[in-house]
């Protein structure tokens, strides 16, 4: 059985190797992604979302570290900072929920700051 740790786990690896297919291997048609600019539905809207995320946000090299996480049964919430070529994240966070191995539901909010 896949726990949320390590579906959390693989959508961190897979978020920091720039793999868009791996990280869209983490949810299904009925996941969303909710951010303070958008909210993103199914996976065709996740493709595009976080291949901009990948292309302007978190290039190749990008350095995340956790500051907090914390997992509770289907709930994961991930305090984090970083940085990449273009942009500092002094703090961001991300709260997960994961059912039958997949991210159902996934929140951000966070300082993007251009370097």
């Amino acid at each position: 059985m896949t726990t949320t740790d390590t579906v959390l786990d693989h959508h961190l690896e897979a978020l920091v190797a720039g793999d868009l297919e791996a990280i869209l291997a983490d949810y299904d048609e009925t996941s969303v992604v909710a951010t303070p600019d958008a909210t993103v539905r199914g996976l065709a809207a996740l493709r595009e979302f976080f291949g901009g995320v990948l292309a302007d946000l978190l290039q190749p090299g990008s350095r995340i570290e956790a500051t907090t996480r914390v997992v509770d049964g289907d709930h994961a919430y991930v305090v984090w900072h970083g940085e990449s070529e273009k942009y500092r994240f002094p703090f961001a966070t991300d709260t997960f929920v994961v059912r039958g191995g997949k991210i159902v539901f996934q929140s951000f909010a966070g300082q993007v700051e251009p370097k």
